[in-house]
């Protein structure tokens, strides 16, 4: 359970450090910093949203909303008392995501956002289509968090074996 813990606090450090360094480096270049041109770059936004920018509720409703998720996983993975790493890696980085956008939530009633991959922006039917969204370390942590959960579902969430489903009495 040490380790569940020390890769929260790090996700969390992390995120916290790299939009710090966003809000004071990037928030005044407003093209941001290219790291490879046309493809990558730092750039700086806030959002208020969820995942890819969708407001869907008010900002006090989503704090309160991503609290209880937080707060149901961690209360699933201490009951669980499970110890093996592919169980608690996973929902470590997505607590930890979920916390440090919390941070932000709850310090400037938005997320920082900074890392921008330009797939591909422009007009697709007529509208305009950017195909992928500024994000941060803590998005980046509950996507690789939530994808684990799914390629390792088989393991983090074994099913009882026929045997034992058999076995009513």
């Amino acid at each position: 359970m040490k380790w569940f813990v020390a890769i929260i606090l790090l996700v969390i450090g992390i995120d916290q450090f790299t939009k710090k360094l966003a809000v004071d480096y990037l928030s005044n270049l407003p093209d941001g910093i290219s790291i490879i041109p046309g493809l990558f770059s730092l750039t700086f936004a806030q959002n208020r949203g969820v995942a890819f920018g969708v407001e869907f509720a008010p900002p006090a409703m989503l704090l309160l909303l991503t609290g209880l998720i937080t707060l149901a996983v961690l209360f699933y993975v201490f009951r669980s008392k499970r110890n093996d790493a592919i169980f608690l890696v996973p929902f470590a980085l997505i607590v930890g995501g979920g916390i440090g956008n919390m941070i932000d939530r709850i310090t400037i009633g938005r997320v920082v956002d900074f890392i921008y991959f330009d797939l591909y922006h422009g007009k697709v039917f007529g509208y305009y289509l950017s195909l992928w969204p500024i994000f941060n370390v803590a998005d980046s942590a509950i996507t690789v968090g939530a994808c684990m959960l799914v390629l390792f579902h088989n393991r983090v969430f074994p099913q009882d074996t026929p045997e034992e489903i058999a076995d009513v009495r």
